[in-house]
């Protein structure tokens, strides 16, 4: 039994989230999100030009690319552009938040542009891909918001917001926003994006120690949808102040 949680929060809650917006200067969109003791800065970068696979069929891309510099943990690590290579972690990690963006935008209203998100974990105490979603999409809305006031676009081409929380059972315990000291420990360790019409975007999880249940997953998934409504709301907020 889990007794106390930072924050003095309950079992199915998630730390304190700020977000400080345009917080780099020469970024087209930029957020410094804090999840507790979890920052990450999202910025977003407007290119005029689209991947090959996509060229000439007047659609957009969103993409994004994340990493975790060396001091973002207890004990530094080394830069991966140093090992001269990308660790299959930091892959999926960008691939995920890539694919809940793009979930958000229609990419026939974006024009053949490419917006890139660049998501620096500065401090890593849990849930980072999570956080890294959240604030990517105050970025991303930014810089929509920059193509339209300069009528680069007619519309914005954003259709819904994104937002994501981790969520896991810990000693058999449901629990939201695990800290490290709690995800290290868990049984089950589950990633849940979903958008402001209450459509789940991605499920990404695994059993750490033991199964679960369809149960217990359905319980997650509710734990969840109720935290990511809380995160949509502040989102919201943030962007009128834009």
């Amino acid at each position: 039994m889990i007794n106390k949680r930072s924050f003095n929060r309950s079992l199915t809650e998630m730390r304190p989230v700020t977000f400080e917006i345009n917080y780099t200067p020469h970024a087209d969109g930029s957020v410094l999100i804090k999840v507790g003791n979890t920052s990450v800065l999202c910025n977003a970068s407007i290119q005029e030009k689209v991947p090959f696979f996509i060229k000439g069929q007047n659609m957009g891309w969103i993409t994004a690319e994340y990493g975790m510099i060396p001091t973002s943990t207890h004990k530094r690590n080394i830069r991966e552009s140093i090992q001269g290579k990308q660790k299959g972690r930091t892959i999926e990690i960008q691939r995920l938040i890539s694919r809940s963006l793009r979930s958000a935008v229609n990419l026939k209203k974006l024009g053949e542009r490419t917006i890139l998100l660049d998501c620096d974990v500065l401090e890593a105490d849990g849930g980072t891909r999570s956080a890294s979603i959240t604030g990517s999409y105050i970025a991303m809305a930014q810089a929509c918001k920059k193509l339209v006031k300069k009528k680069n676009l007619k519309n914005n081409p954003i259709n819904s917001i994104i937002a994501s929380v981790s969520v896991g059972i810990v000693n058999d315990e449901y629990m939201c926003d695990l800290e490290y000291n709690e995800d290290s420990k868990a049984y089950s360790d589950i990633n849940i994006v979903m958008n402001s019409k209450n459509k789940i975007v991605e499920i990404q999880g695994t059993a750490e120690v033991k199964t679960f249940s369809e149960h217990d997953l359905f319980k997650l998934i509710s734990i969840a949808k109720k935290n990511i409504k809380n995160l949509i709301i502040q989102q919201k907020n943030i962007l009128k102040e834009i």
